[in-house]
């Protein structure tokens, strides 16, 4: 039975390298001690090829520390910034890792560019559990469910648990905005809609966001605004802004857009649930495609 009243204790972890938040959400001190973490980094040197875990080793530890089972390894989308850990956490922990299934549209769109079908499932086996829309699940305690909110990507996905909102790059803090719709499928159409969705839950929710980049470096990296918050202060979706002013500084504000350095190896990690896939005489590999991104 979930309990409606309890609310969610959340831990957050920063990882400065990609600007990632990383959360631990739980009931502390509650006999139930089943627990998910959404959207893990794996350390990558993109020079050098190589992998460290020390950022999910972090929230392995408080997971150890804390006593916590782990019940679910979330992802809110395919993260074209940073590499996964949810496929190191599963191994050291357990868990069902899950994602929207939406990411079918996603392997669609990748897999002509990769080719790596042999080791990348084009029906999204390579995770435990794929999302239907509006699906109620439970984490621990508590009652959850996700909503569809596409813009940043085609398979944004939002997990309401209990009174915690975590919206991936759909929004992210007032003074931040929105995360930016150029890649493959994204629509500042979308992303307007979406937020009108977010912003629609009840002002005193907790909104617990995937990046943060602080304005000028005017203030240390922060995770959480509340619901009200956002709708009175959000730069780009706040009250009084039309979907026309923001789809059109939007799209202008992301034309020309670099690439996130970690690109092409992320989404091909991503795509697999956070594996490198099959190896090579022992050795694995992702691929560089020129000219097609």
């Amino acid at each position: 039975m979930t309990n409606q009243t309890l609310k969610p204790d959340v831990r957050g972890f920063f990882d400065p390298v990609t600007a990632t938040w990383s959360y631990v959400v739980y009931a502390d001190g509650h006999a139930d001690k089943r627990c998910a973490v959404i959207d893990t980094v794996l350390d990558y040197d993109i020079h050098s090829g190589r992998t460290k875990t020390e950022s999910a080793d972090r929230v392995i530890d408080f997971i150890k520390k804390k006593g916590l089972e782990v019940q679910w390894v979330l992802e809110t989308h395919i993260h074209a910034d940073h590499l996964t850990g949810s496929a190191y956490v599963k191994e050291k922990l357990g868990g069902k890792s899950a994602i929207s299934k939406h990411i079918l549209k996603v392997l669609e769109t990748w897999e002509p560019i990769f080719h790596n079908e042999a080791d990348t499932p084009l029906m999204g086996y390579q995770f435990d559990h794929t999302f239907a829309d509006d699906e109620v699940f439970t984490v621990g305690p508590f009652e959850a469910h996700i909503i569809h909110t596409p813009g940043h990507t085609p398979a944004d996905t939002t997990y309401i648990i209990g009174d915690a909102v975590f919206v991936g790059d759909s929004m992210f803090l007032p003074d931040v905005g929105t995360g930016r719709c150029d890649f493959p499928g994204g629509s500042a159409d979308d992303s307007y809609n979406s937020s009108r969705k977010l912003l629609s839950l009840p002002e005193g929710y907790r909104m617990y966001v995937g990046h943060d980049y602080p304005p000028n470096g005017l203030r240390a990296p922060q995770c959480m605004a509340t619901i009200g918050e956002q709708k009175r202060a959000n730069v780009r979706v706040g009250d009084g802004i039309t979907k026309e002013q923001y789809v059109t500084k939007r799209n202008k504000d992301d034309h020309g857009k670099e690439v996130p350095k970690l690109l092409l190896p992320s989404i091909q990690v991503n795509l697999r649930g956070g594996t490198f896939g099959q190896a090579t005489d022992g050795v694995q590999y992702v691929k560089l495609p020129v000219d097609k991104i």
